[in-house]
């Protein structure tokens, strides 16, 4: 074989490997480093970062302490939601309402929340004022 063949050869083999990672990235029906909702993200971001500041601002941050259960304390009476998210199983995820009544103090129970890494999301109204809390955790 001569050198114009071992050319020809390569030349094909290279062009061959192309086409098939060309077809295996269109075949590919998701794209894992977008949201499917990163839209509807983008429009709230305002809307979140003006309750994280007013978390801040108002020195409102929860106090988190987990232990049998997830033991919430607030500076004031609330009503709102604690998201739980699993970062490798959105199966897992749970959405919880709160409503501390005249009290600041809530109690979660860890029985239906699996052991491991979790983002806690709190949204909470307080005096007419809506806040925004995430933590990541880690449930033993």
């Amino acid at each position: 074989m001569n050198w114009g063949t071992k050319l020809l050869i390569g030349m094909g083999s290279f062009m061959a490997f192309i086409i098939t990672l060309a077809v295996l990235m269109i075949r590919s029906g998701s794209d894992d480093l977008v949201d499917k909702d990163y839209y509807q993200k983008g429009i709230e971001y305002d809307k979140d970062y003006a309750r994280k500041s007013q978390m801040q601002k108002d020195q409102a941050e929860p106090e988190i302490s987990i232990g049998d259960s997830i033991r919430i304390v607030f500076n004031k009476p609330m009503t709102g939601t604690v998201r739980f998210l699993h970062p490798s199983d959105t199966k897992k995820d749970r959405i919880v309402s709160l409503n501390s009544g005249i009290g600041k103090k809530i109690a979660l129970p860890l029985s239906d929340i699996a052991e491991g890494h979790w983002k806690l999301i709190i949204e909470w109204k307080s005096d007419a004022k809506e806040y925004l809390f995430e933590k990541n955790i880690t449930i033993h």
